[in-house]
């Protein structure tokens, strides 16, 4: 049996999730690339690889851009010789509603969130089934439950969640299991880069009111202690990781649970409107 360590890649490990992902990653012994857009934006990553005494492989990989992905796909197997897993983080949020976002706006999180796992996840494919891998990808409960003002960030984690319950049974068959990981509120950085200033007035024609009724909704979720740590989420993308036969869909939180679990059992859709309607209304 091979002594080379096993090799995980994390996309999207500048701050949140993806941070505590890959440092929990290299504390459970694995070799551990964590990419990012902007290796600039990588001294957080560094100082708490250097709190937990832990070394990491950093390394540039835009996700929207195929040659970035395959350079640095590439380069880890020309390194490391093996790719054992990859956990797909990276994403991008937004808020808006049809009417006031352009159809551009919305193509851009599509791109991030969805082509992005797409081309992330066709590059390491070939290298996961030499190794019997894993293929993770954290989407979130907005994969499952559409929600007022997040139509295009939902539907691209619909698409993406969609897209892997599809192929996860064609990847079984050569030994590579796929999995996603469904967070609720995280007190992350994320919060801060849907591109909304929650402080200034909010002009969004007929729908600023109900706007204006989910952000004070949603701002209290990540100030009233229910968004849970990214270390604690990372530690359900350590659960997909190390688990000997890891569920396809694991929830991070108990709510988390109970709401996916409304939609599931929803068939007519009505108790999932009934819900998110409350939130603007």
């Amino acid at each position: 049996m091979s002594s080379t360590p096993r090799t995980v890649l994390i996309t999207g490990t500048s701050s949140g999730i993806g941070l505590a992902a890959a440092v929990a990653a290299a504390r459970a012994g694995w070799r551990t690339v964590a990419t990012l857009r902007d290796t600039t934006r990588a001294d957080a990553l560094r100082k708490a690889a250097s709190e937990a005494g832990v070394d990491l492989d950093i390394r540039r990989l835009d996700v929207t851009d195929e040659a970035s992905v395959s350079a640095a796909v590439d380069g880890v197997i020309a390194d490391h010789g093996r790719l054992d897993a990859v956990v797909n983080n990276a994403g991008a949020g937004h808020l808006g509603t049809l009417e006031n976002d352009s159809v551009e706006d919305i193509r851009k999180v599509m791109e991030v969130n969805f082509f992005g796992v797409l081309n992330v996840s066709k590059a390491a494919l070939p290298h996961l089934r030499a190794t019997g891998g894993r293929l993770i990808t954290v989407t979130s409960v907005g994969g499952v439950i559409g929600q007022p003002f997040n139509e295009a960030y939902c539907a691209a984690k619909f698409a993406v969640e969609g897209y892997l319950e599809s192929l996860a049974p064609v990847a079984r068959t050569l030994g590579v299991s796929v999995s996603v990981v469904e967070p609720g509120a995280v007190a992350t950085e994320f919060v801060n880069n849907i591109g909304v200033d929650i402080d200034a007035d909010i002009d969004a024609g007929p729908y600023s009111g109900a706007l204006r009724r989910y952000i004070d909704r949603t701002v209290e979720q990540f100030l009233d202690g229910t968004a849970q740590t990214a270390a604690s989420a990372a530690e359900s993308v350590m659960e997909a990781l190390l688990a000997d036969r890891p569920a396809f869909r694991i929830q991070t939180t108990d709510w988390a649970r109970t709401f996916v679990g409304t939609k599931l059992a929803d068939l007519d859709g009505s108790a999932v409107q009934g819900l998110t309607t409350t939130w603007v209304s």
